[in-house]
């Protein structure tokens, strides 16, 4: 059960309680309604009337916290291929979902007359670096000017460049896998006519994968790189990760801050794109174990409970769930005035204020008939 179920309930009974016991309460008895004696010996007992509560002792005990919230699979790696020269689709040999290898052929374009390019620059390469060679005994001879020497060896290093750009496209007839992992998409097949730019593929890595969810203003300073997390997806697999990311800037819409979840993944279990409950273990505190009935609320709509101090005193303690099982909540003090040791009012916290007198009876104590309680 949530820990905003539990309030609901909780909030639910106070109210039920409230409304009962204006439809029960007894008429008062006016003083002036009284002769002068009588009126003096009810005013007396008026004032000394206190209301009667239940009260247990409650004593802290160190309890773990877990930062619960949502998230969403995402890889670790994703790549949109694209074609970097033109041409026609000739081979689609990696079939989509398949793992591919990275170096492994996705897609290839037909060569046409690359080859003959390249066969075209390399014989002007081969001219450029005879012409350099004979300039440069040349101008040793003082036959030639060194600024001929100077056009011959810029010929040369242009026809480099032109025999470099030749065999770059030939290698670009070539797409393949950028590392390991899965075409998820391919968008081409043979036969099809693709300009530089045009996608061909998605490829995605998935080992590891990653957890991404947003953690709200009030919790971010709570985590760091390097916390341990855990992560159950919704078709009940779960594994354990750490913290790689946090974001320093919250979003400008929900105010909320990206945090990542780095999971190994090594059998690829899990897939992208999935939601997925993240739970990260935080340092333990002193917290109360007590059950969800005794939760109220303040005057101004805050979540809390009720104690009886010293004074006899009722003081209203705002309050954090930070966690749940069937036996009852775990909860610590807002305003830190929580102690190791309180007396929580069980059974009527729902009739009385913070700052009002009363006289508390322990849960086990026989007077507890008179206020409609079994004693146990």
């Amino acid at each position: 059960m949530r820990a905003s179920y539990i309030i609901a309930i909780a909030v639910a009974a106070a109210a039920i309680a409230w409304i009962a016991s204006g439809q029960f309460e007894e008429a008062p008895v006016l003083v002036s309604d009284q002769p002068a004696g009588e009126a003096k010996k009810l005013q007396a007992s008026q004032a000394s009337r206190v209301p009667k509560v239940r009260v247990r002792t409650s004593v802290a005990a160190q309890r773990s916290r877990r930062m619960v919230f949502l998230g969403r699979t995402e890889a670790s790696r994703k790549v949109s291929l694209k074609a970097e020269t033109p041409g026609r689709i000739v081979a689609v040999p990696a079939a989509e979902g398949s793992r591919v290898r990275r170096g492994n052929l996705i897609v290839r374009l037909a060569i046409d007359d690359r080859r003959a390019r390249f066969g075209e620059a390399e014989a002007v390469l081969r001219q450029r670096r005879m012409e350099y060679q004979a300039a440069r005994e040349l101008t040793a001879r003082k036959f030639r000017s060194k600024v001929k020497l100077a056009e011959a060896e810029a010929n040369l290093e242009a026809a480099k460049a032109g025999r470099a750009r030749a065999a770059v496209e030939i290698r670009r007839t070539a797409i393949v896998a950028p590392f390991d992992g899965i075409l998820d998409a391919r968008v081409v097949e043979v036969g099809d006519f693709v300009k530089i730019g045009n996608p061909v593929a998605t490829f995605i890595d998935l080992t590891p994968i990653r957890v991404t969810g947003h953690v709200s203003e009030l919790n971010i300073g709570r985590l760091t790189t390097g916390m341990k997390a855990a992560v159950k997806l919704v078709d009940g697999k779960s594994a354990e990760g750490v913290i790689r990311f946090v974001a320093s800037e919250a979003h400008e819409t929900t105010r909320t801050f990206k945090i990542q979840v780095e999971i190994a993944n090594a059998g690829r279990a899990m897939v992208a794109g999935m939601t997925a409950e993240i739970s990260i273990p935080l340092a333990p505190v002193a917290a109360h174990k007590v059950s969800p009935a005794v939760l109220g609320l303040s005057d101004a709509g805050q979540v809390g409970i009720k104690t009886v101090g010293a004074d006899g005193r009722v003081a209203f303690h705002g309050v954090d769930i930070i966690d749940e099982d069937s036996a009852g909540i775990w909860i610590t003090g807002q305003d830190g005035r929580l102690g190791a040791r309180v007396t929580l009012i069980t059974v009527g916290h729902e009739f009385v204020k913070a700052g009002q007198a009363v006289q508390p009876f322990p849960e086990k104590d026989p007077a507890l008939t008179k206020l409609g309680g079994d004693g146990s």
